[in-house]
């Protein structure tokens, strides 16, 4: 009989949650788990595929709740420091 880990989340906390603190928890899953943690998140940006994160640590449920647009725009403020 083959048992599955079933991960609860708080909806509360996730909500809490910047999109720079998703965007770094995502990048550190992937890097984690040994990928190219930029190419991937740059396949998921400019395709919406969710298998380019890793379901590690919760990352790929983390990052679909932020609109791929608002993952953009919060990159371009970093590169641009205009927060």
């Amino acid at each position: 009989m083959e048992r599955n880990t079933i991960l609860f989340t708080n909806p509360e906390k996730e909500a809490t949650r910047t999109t720079e603190d998703i965007l770094r928890t995502v990048y550190n899953a992937l890097e984690e788990k040994g990928y190219n943690s930029i190419d991937q998140m740059v396949g998921y940006i400019l395709s919406g595929d969710p298998s380019y994160i890793t379901s590690y640590g919760n990352a790929r449920n983390l990052i679909r709740h932020v609109e791929r647009d608002e993952l953009v725009e919060e990159l371009l403020k970093s590169f641009l420091d205009k927060k």
